[in-house]
């Protein structure tokens, strides 16, 4: 994201949106545009009472099998997975960000139906998976409303890892008259109507070239649906007692400006990027140099440029696209990515108590976070640890170099800014904040006390 207070697409949307909640009278977030955007829920829809949050994931051998398989199977082993068997079809793809058209076999799953625990404004997928040079995948959600009436098929994103066969791009123009996708985001149109998401089902198409034996491998496919209150503050947790600093990479997105404007104009609106390469590099993820052979060698941290190229979203027309940043650290071996939701900072201490770093979306004029220097409508940082008095170590991508990127931000200040779902802009208009969205990364197999953590804040 970018570090100004220019409205970016998705806060345009975002801020008319807002308006129109607050006109309403609303008790129910209209974050779902906002600059750069997820909350946690139990695996199987057992929400706690104080986590208006439902977040479901399948991943298991049992999982896939419980959905309907037209064309596809899952594959048992250390980790499991969904692909390619018989295609069902073949179909033709017009690129709409090339012009290419081109025949894929297809293939696909469609999960069982999940009924939310905690009725839903918004809802959000994310999903794990490898896509070798000739597949790729795209992600659907169809719901029905608490009036008993469904959705459409809804796209949450076609997605490939590299971009030789499709450009990864969302789909703008979604909507029923009752909600809509904005980019990476179901949202109900007018939530104070009473109207919510009661359940819905995924639907999961696998692409390949015909006549190869290649498949796509579906590891995770998740969703999170929540219903977070409107609010300008939030409730203030004390601190927890965790002072602890994890030793994640500093990158800079600002030493990256004018490097490759066709992704986002550039490094001065890679926060998102270079927020999720730092925590997979924490986590072991490296790219080889045959991968990052494209960047120009006279530019420091080529790997920051790559995972840049590797989230651009070509409809949003930018790389702050929540889903396709956890996809891409998927891509790292034994790495899995989450988009969630987060209830306070005692969450993010749990988190960092287990070692398990997380990156956050916040929007805030410069007078609202002391020491940051500037104003975002949308930007993305890496939580990184706690002082002893509580306060937040987080790498800010937002910084004139990787010497200045770790800082510390007061608790009060930094939490108000990622939870609330409504703030004045620059213009004193209202407009939104993310309601508690990150990205959590960690490993396919985690440590018992990173399992219990991760539990502990919604995700299985």
């Amino acid at each position: 994201m970018s570090r100004s207070e220019q409205p970016s697409r998705r806060t345009v949307l975002t801020a008319a949106m807002a308006a129109a909640t607050v006109v309403a009278g609303s008790t129910a977030p209209a974050v779902a545009a906002d600059a750069h955007r997820g909350h946690g829920g139990a695996h199987h829809g057992q929400a706690d009472a104080a986590r208006p949050v439902d977040y479901r994931a399948w991943t298991t051998y049992t999982d896939w099998r419980g959905g309907a398989f037209r064309g596809t199977r899952a594959v048992a082993g250390a980790r499991p997975a969904l692909e390619i068997a018989a295609p069902a079809g073949t179909t033709d793809y017009t690129d709409p960000h090339t012009g290419t058209t081109a025949r894929w076999e297809y293939a696909t799953w469609t999960g069982p139906v999940h009924r939310l625990a905690v009725p839903a404004t918004e809802a959000i997928a994310s999903w794990n998976a490898n896509t070798p040079a000739g597949t790729w995948l795209q992600v659907e959600l169809r719901g029905t409303y608490s009036d008993g009436s469904d959705t459409p098929w809804y796209v949450m994103g076609r997605w490939a890892a590299g971009d030789q066969d499709i450009r990864r791009t969302s789909v703008d123009d979604q909507s029923d008259g009752r909600s809509t996708v904005w980019t990476d985001t179901f949202a109900v149109d007018d939530p104070a109507s009473g109207l919510r998401l009661a359940s819905y089902r995924l639907r999961l198409t696998l692409y390949r070239r015909p006549g190869t034996a290649l498949s796509p491998a579906v590891w995770r496919a998740g969703v999170m649906g929540s219903d977070i209150p409107d609010r300008f503050t939030v409730p203030a947790s004390a601190p927890g007692g965790v002072a602890r600093e994890l030793a994640v990479p500093r990158y800079s997105q600002e030493i990256h400006a004018g490097q490759y404007p066709q992704y986002d104009n550039g490094g001065e609106a890679w926060c998102s990027p270079t927020s999720s390469q730092m925590i997979i590099e924490y986590w072991g993820g490296r790219l080889t140099p045959e991968q990052l052979s494209w960047v120009d060698p006279s530019y420091a941290d080529p790997q920051v440029c790559h995972a840049a190229r590797s989230t651009y979203d070509y409809q949003y027309a930018g790389c702050g696209n929540w889903p396709f940043n956890a996809a891409y650290a998927a891509t790292f071996e034994d790495l899995r990515g989450v988009v969630t939701r987060l209830t306070s900072l005692t969450d993010l201490e749990t988190l960092i108590e287990a070692g398990i770093p997380a990156i956050t979306s916040q929007s805030f004029l410069k007078t609202e976070l002391t020491g940051a220097g500037y104003g975002t409508s949308g930007h993305l940082m890496t939580v990184i640890g706690f002082t002893a008095g509580g306060d937040v170590i987080a790498n800010d991508p937002a910084s004139p170099g990787d010497d200045a990127v770790r800082r510390v931000y007061a608790r009060r200040e930094f939490e108000n800014i990622w939870l609330r779902t409504k703030r004045y802009n620059a213009a004193g208009q209202v407009a939104s904040g993310s309601g508690g969205v990150c990205y959590l990364y960690f490993p396919a197999h985690p440590a018992p006390q990173q399992c219990r953590a991760l539990a502990a804040v919604g995700v299985r």
